[in-house]
C-alpha cells in the first residue's frame, strides 16, 4: 500500500482540523503513538472531541472545558467506542498530539509520528470494536510507512512520562500487538 497523495485514509470519516502543519523536510514517519481521550472525562459520545480538535469547544458546556477550550491540539485519527474511524489530520502532515515528548532519545515526536486517539479513559476497558478498527488502521499505516514496526508503536505515557498516562492500564497491549502478527492458519 502506498501513501495516499492527500494523506487521507479510505473509510475514515473526514473531519479536518486546523491544528496541524507541515512535517520537517527530512523527517520520515517512523512512530505510532496511541492515546486516549474522553470529553468530559470518562464520558463517551457527543460532539466534544471533534469540537475540541476543531477549536470550537464551548467552555460553558462543561466546567472541565473551561480549562482546555483554548488549547490547539489534534490527532491524526480517532477510534470511537463503536469502532468508527475519524480522521482529523492527513497522515503526511504533523498533527499536534504528543506535546513535549521523546522516543528512544529522539525529541519532538510530532515531527515523525502518527497519533491515534481511542475514545476512552485510562481505567475503562476499550471495546472489541475499537481493537478491531485499531488493528486494521495500524496494519494500513504499517503498509504505508514500513518504518513503523510493532517495536515503534508506543503509548503517550511512554513518550511523555510523568506528564501523560494514556492509553492507561485498561489498554490491552498484548492483545493489540498480537493482533498485528496473526498466526498463519493451516490450509
Amino acid at each position: 500500500m502506498s501513501e495516499p497523495e492527500d494523506g487521507l485514509l479510505d473509510g475514515a470519516h473526514q473531519c479536518p482540523s486546523p491544528n496541524h502543519d507541515k512535517r520537517p523536510e527530512v523527517c520520515p514517519v517512523d512512530l505510532l503513538v496511541i492515546h486516549n481521550i474522553s470529553l468530559p472525562p470518562k464520558k463517551f459520545g457527543g460532539p466534544w472531541i471533534e469540537d475540541f480538535f476543531l477549536n470550537r469547544l464551548d467552555p460553558t458546556e462543561d466546567e472541565y472545558f473551561a480549562g482546555i477550550y483554548q488549547s490547539k491540539v489534534s490527532a491524526h485519527l480517532l477510534v470511537r467506542r463503536d469502532g468508527e474511524l475519524v480522521q482529523f489530520v492527513p497522515l503526511n502532515q504533523r498533527a499536534w498530539h504528543a506535546g513535549a515528548s521523546s522516543f528512544k532519545g529522539r525529541p519532538n515526536c510530532n515531527d515523525h509520528s502518527i497519533g491515534i486517539e481511542l475514545e476512552g479513559a485510562d481505567n475503562i476497558l476499550y471495546t472489541k470494536a475499537q481493537y478491531k478498527t485499531l488493528t486494521q488502521v495500524t496494519l494500513d499505516i504499517m503498509a504505508i510507512y514500513p518504518s513503523i514496526t510493532p517495536e515503534r508503536i508506543t503509548g503517550h505515557s511512554d513518550i511523555a512520562p510523568g506528564r501523560k498516562t494514556d492509553p492507561g492500564p485498561a489498554f490491552d497491549w498484548p492483545r493489540y500487538l498480537n493482533s498485528l502478527n496473526p498466526t498463519p492458519r493451516n490450509a
